[in-house]
């Protein structure tokens, strides 16, 4: 594994990269680490109906809003049952498991260095506000750092959800000064968030989960096993210190 790690970054950490003056995070699967809870929740209804939610399900949904989430996860494994009745039932379950999700290995660094340094950084999460809030009560303090945040699951002015570009207009035009697109460096979790952040016009450095074969993940930017390798220098960011 440590071999697999030093090889690819080394591959793009030779890439030449744009100056970024602000930062969009995602959230689920990249600041908090909500994937295996989603995962478990989704193969409990899935083995209801005797269904098996399968790796290729799983990426298919990474990054989506809840409604899509769940559109898909009905279609793709054949349950016998509506697909907002397998919202409600995923949304219950996931409410009461994810009030407690600890935050990614180097996100936390990552987020207070930009703020100290004084660089702009919002949130574009595909989560509804209220699910933001449930997962996040916990470290609202942290949370409260963040210039703002823009949930595609309820925001009406995100009118369609990643892969669409929308989440990250919308997020780039609430920052107060309203820079360019190409300003603005993206971090996803999720190939389908990287397309809608490269489609914007931005940059994109994609910290993809285990399961997701790099392939899908080759029109982002940049590609890191976890944010610990992250060197914000490359984007013409204040380096870290130590």
């Amino acid at each position: 594994m440590r071999n697999n790690i030093i090889n690819y970054t080394k591959n793009f950490y030779n890439k030449s990269f744009r100056r970024a003056t602000h930062v969009i995070f995602d959230m689920d699967g990249l600041i908090l680490d909500t994937e295996c809870i989603y995962t478990k929740v989704i193969s409990d209804i899935a083995q209801k109906f005797g269904k098996q939610y399968t790796k290729n399900v799983r990426i298919k949904l990474l990054g989506t809003v809840e409604a899509d989430s769940s559109k898909i996860a009905v279609q793709e494994m054949q349950l016998p049952i509506t697909w907002e009745e397998f919202r409600e039932e995923f949304s219950l379950k996931s409410s009461i498991q994810l009030r407690k999700c600890p935050l990614m290995p180097g996100a936390e660094k990552l987020i207070r260095h930009l703020k100290a340094n004084k660089v702009p950084i919002a949130i574009a999460t595909s989560s509804t506000q209220e699910s933001m809030e449930y997962k996040t009560e916990h470290l609202k303090s942290f949370f409260d750092l963040f210039d703002h945040k823009v949930c595609g699951g309820s925001d009406p002015e995100v009118r369609q959800g990643k892969p669409a570009p929308d989440i990250f207009l919308v997020c780039a035009k609430r920052f107060p000064d309203k820079p360019h697109p190409e300003k603005c460096l993206v971090l996803e979790d999720a190939p389908n968030g990287a397309r809608g952040a490269i489609d914007a016009g931005m940059q994109c450095v994609i910290v993809p989960d285990q399961d997701v074969p790099h392939d899908l993940c080759n029109h982002a930017t940049q590609i890191i096993p976890s944010l610990k390798y992250i060197r914000p220098e490359h984007f013409g960011l204040p380096p870290f210190t130590s």
